[in-house]
């Protein structure tokens, strides 16, 4: 691979076979032989995470599974969650040069064509002091894949009917993310915030959500400057951090 970029993707490591790309990127930031821009990526991944200790479903050779290490030391530990928002749209940028219309982002790291999963994000921060120290950036793409276990994930393949280049197609996801990063590092939180609401899954519409063990209708309205998801039910608005609430697909 050879992205058009600064730093991001300037030093690959390629494992034909991890347990996890972001063990192994925190693995090199631990033992100090990690560059900002590193990406670990495999075709293999044994026990890929994801949110809420899910685990990642990929067939080997079909998909993308990297992770990806930066350090955003100007981000205070409140605003983390402005990296997964630029992040989040660095994906949807690379998935709107494929796919048709109709993809969104579903808070906090998913990418959703209709109602189908088609990626992840999972972001673990190092902290120091009231900074982010490092970040490791795991991202999954659903590609080639045609068959899953899971009825509510689809691939780029699935979608077009086309199959895809990888290389290529992670190379684009790189600079995107490089692009939406430099934003993000010259203080351009309130267009990079806009645009993740004007792309957010559901956003404005009345929806059924899990909430404590009941099912309950809300809007969403807004995500708060720590993330948390901002939900109008009723006459109340009442905010909800990643395991309080789930969504009814």
């Amino acid at each position: 691979m050879a992205p058009n970029t600064l730093f991001t993707g300037k030093q690959v490591i390629y494992l034909p076979q991890c347990d996890s790309t972001n063990r192994f990127a925190q693995n090199l930031i631990n033992k100090n032989e990690a560059t900002e821009g590193t990406v670990v990526i495999t075709e293999c991944q044994t026990h890929g995470q994801g949110q809420r200790g899910n685990t990642w479903e990929a067939e080997p050779g079909k998909n993308i599974t990297l992770s990806l290490i930066l350090k955003p030391g100007f981000l205070a530990i409140q605003q983390q969650f402005n990296l997964n928002i630029c992040i989040a749209l660095a994906v949807l940028d690379v998935a709107r040069l494929y796919l048709p219309p109709n993809l969104k982002l579903k808070w906090p790291n998913d990418l959703y064509y209709e109602n189908k999963k088609v990626g992840g994000i999972l972001i673990q921060n190092s902290l120091s002091g009231q900074i982010i120290q490092h970040a490791v950036i795991g991202i999954g793409l659903n590609i080639n894949q045609l068959l899953f276990l899971v009825p509510t994930a689809i691939s780029f393949a699935q979608v077009t009917g086309k199959s895809f280049n990888l290389n290529e197609l992670t190379e684009k996801l790189l600079e995107f993310i490089e692009v939406r990063y430099l934003q993000l590092k010259e203080g351009r939180t309130a267009k990079l915030r806009f645009e993740y609401l004007q792309n957010l899954y559901r956003y404005q519409e009345l929806h059924t959500y899990q909430i404590n063990g009941s099912l309950v209708e809300g809007t969403i309205i807004g995500i708060d400057e720590t993330g948390q998801l901002c939900l109008q039910i009723g006459q109340k608005i009442e905010y909800f951090s990643f395991k309080e609430i789930a969504f009814v697909i």
